[in-house]
């Protein structure tokens, strides 16, 4: 069997599953926030459900529009606070406590290798950088699954991409992810497990590995899952008290496809707007004139990512041109980037940072682009309008290409300044 396969036969109760096989499996954990939560809630009551099958592995984050920028929005964080009150969810976590969701749960030891979590929000798959299947539904199914700890499943086909090769300077996981994306297209594995393998994915740390399954659905995956190794298990340590299990596809495993890539041909990427499958070497757009460059999100808001952008900004000032606008991804990585200094950097070069928030990314706010403009941004989506008004738009980049950039005031390589 696949990785997949193994994961949601477990999680059946049965030896064995296959691509295509409608399956119905037990989660650990299930996931919503403050836009997906209330729609689920909603269908909850109308069900005439009362209790959530277990208030330890419901896990519920109000993160998109929050800290609250509108009544509505207040709104919506209320209703899915007062509801965690009431079912007496274990793991509700807001303002001051929270974090953005898919960088949450791993850094809170909630989430591990052979686990099977849904969530309502499509970058889910995040948690696949763990060994994890996790993916994304809609917000009945995660309705019911808090009903009845159930998800229906059609098992997917696996699709693996073996990557070897030594990356060259700033070249990182957004920069594989992006490669890929750009190579097979935005269906190119339209509900398929993409499972990442080979020395370069090995030699990567945990921040790198969660940037490439956090895109997985931008190339359609429904997950995309690095298998578990001693990586993984020293970034367990300490946050999960269950042992790691190593669990990997089989030699004899069937998949829908294989792809080798070279590591060592990639160059720093960016996708241009309208599509993450719009990606091309920076170096063929330097000069694009920017108005905005955006640093976070569940994609490239961990600790890493704010130590590259650091390292460039530092003793730099930010174009006057540009905004730049500097998320850390939860709580813990605000105050570990505040005892490291890389937050006075950022303010000392005159960047504005923010409270852990989707913020920006989906257009909510803390960021949002008026006609015309443009945003260079480590986010995961730049379709039309994704950020702000119809007429501007995004480009999706590594931290190192969108630090290099807000000190040029234009697209460039991070050769270009350091």
């Amino acid at each position: 069997m696949t990785l997949s396969e193994k994961i949601l036969a477990r999680h059946c109760g049965r030896e064995s599953v296959r691509a295509g096989e409608l399956v119905m499996a037990s989660v650990d954990l299930c996931l919503g926030n403050d836009i997906t939560a209330p729609v689920a809630i909603k269908e909850f009551r109308k069900a005439g459900l009362r209790k959530v099958f277990d208030p330890a592995k419901v896990v519920l984050v109000p993160d998109h529009f929050t800290p609250n920028k509108d009544i509505p929005s207040a709104e919506q964080a209320k209703e899915v606070r007062e509801f965690a009150r009431e079912q007496e969810i274990v793991h509700y976590y807001e303002v001051g406590r929270m974090g953005i969701e898919h960088a949450l749960l791993p850094e809170l030891g909630l989430v591990g290798p052979g686990d099977l979590v849904i969530g309502a929000d499509s970058h889910t798959c995040t948690y696949g950088a763990l060994g994890a299947f996790s993916t994304g539904v809609g917000s009945t199914d995660l309705a019911a699954c808090m009903a009845s700890g159930k998800v229906w499943l059609k098992v997917p086909e696996t699709i693996r991409f073996v990557v070897n090769g030594r990356l060259a300077r700033w070249v990182g996981g957004k920069d594989i992810i992006l490669y890929i994306i750009g190579k097979i297209g935005v269906d190119g594995a339209r509900y398929m497990a993409m499972e990442f393998v080979g020395e370069t994915i090995e030699h990567l740390g945990m921040d790198d590995r969660f940037t490439i399954s956090n895109m997985a659905i931008e190339a359609g995956g429904k997950a995309g899952l690095i298998p578990a190794d001693a990586t993984t298990a020293a970034y367990l340590a300490g946050r999960r008290n269950r042992p790691v299990e190593f669990l990997c596809s089989d030699p004899d495993a069937r998949f829908a496809g294989t792809v080798e890539l070279d590591a060592s041909q990639i160059e720093p990427q960016v996708s241009t707007p309208g599509s993450p499958a719009n990606a091309v070497s920076v170096r063929e757009l330097k000069g694009t004139r920017i108005d905005q460059v955006v640093i976070g999100s569940c994609t490239n808001g961990r600790l890493s990512d704010l130590e590259v952008a650091a390292r460039l900004l530092k003793g730099r000032k930010v174009h006057p041109s540009i905004r730049l606008i500097v998320i850390p991804a939860t709580q813990r990585v605000y105050l570990d980037a505040m005892r490291l200094g890389y937050l006075q950097t950022f303010v000392e070069a005159e960047a504005v940072v923010s409270t852990p928030t989707c913020g920006p990314c989906l257009g909510g706010h803390m960021g949002v682009l008026a006609a015309g403009e443009k945003a260079l941004a480590t986010t995961n989506r730049n379709f039309i309008g994704r950020m702000g008004h119809s007429t501007s738009g995004v480009y999706l980049c590594s931290p190192a290409v969108a630090a290099a950039s807000a000190v040029a005031g234009e697209i460039v390589h991070p050769d270009d300044i350091a």
